[in-house]
């Protein structure tokens, strides 16, 4: 009904049209918040074993592991999100004729990133991490941009793929 609406009032008074042929602006593309993603699923899968860990669970206890498994889906899922839009978007022919295994990995990216919000499994929650690294190292690759591992500083400390910038 609203769409029936707005057509007709654009019929009658001609509205200027928009569009765009991205999500973002031009070459405002990352992975780093994929990888953030990632590493959050891992904390709170972890954060989750630790309740499961006690004989028994309190209502705070309760309410806590009803936080951390929707934290841990909502994080998956940006992840998938993040992944898809950078897939989408940025990767044009050059960057699947350097990288020809980008479908197949952003493919294992988003069923990896469904088993994350399915399970409490640190073990996909891990691969997911490697993934989306991997996933990191070619986007970078593509701006001629060299990458390198370290553990992030904080919790669960994993190895991330970084940029080498300046």
């Amino acid at each position: 009904m609203l769409h029936k609406l707005l057509s007709n009032l654009d019929k009658q008074f001609g509205f200027d049209s928009a569009s765009a042929h991205c999500d973002i602006p031009c070459k405002i593309y990352d992975p780093q918040v994929a990888q953030i993603a990632a590493l959050s699923v891992i904390r709170f899968v972890d954060l989750i074993n630790e309740l499961e860990a006690k004989d028994s669970l309190s209502i705070a206890d309760q309410a806590q592991l009803g936080r951390l498994v929707q934290e841990k889906e909502v994080h998956a899922g940006k992840v998938k999100d993040e992944i898809r839009v950078i897939w989408g978007d940025y990767f044009k022919a050059p960057q699947f004729e350097k990288f020809p295994n980008t479908h197949e990995l952003v493919h294992n990216i988003m069923l990896t990133g469904s088993a994350c919000k399915q399970h409490v499994s640190r073990e996909s929650a891990e691969k997911l991490l490697a993934l989306v690294n991997e996933f990191a190292a070619s986007f970078w690759a593509t701006k001629g941009v060299e990458t390198f591992n370290a553990t992030c500083p904080y919790p669960p400390e994993m190895t991330v793929t970084y940029p080498k910038l300046g």
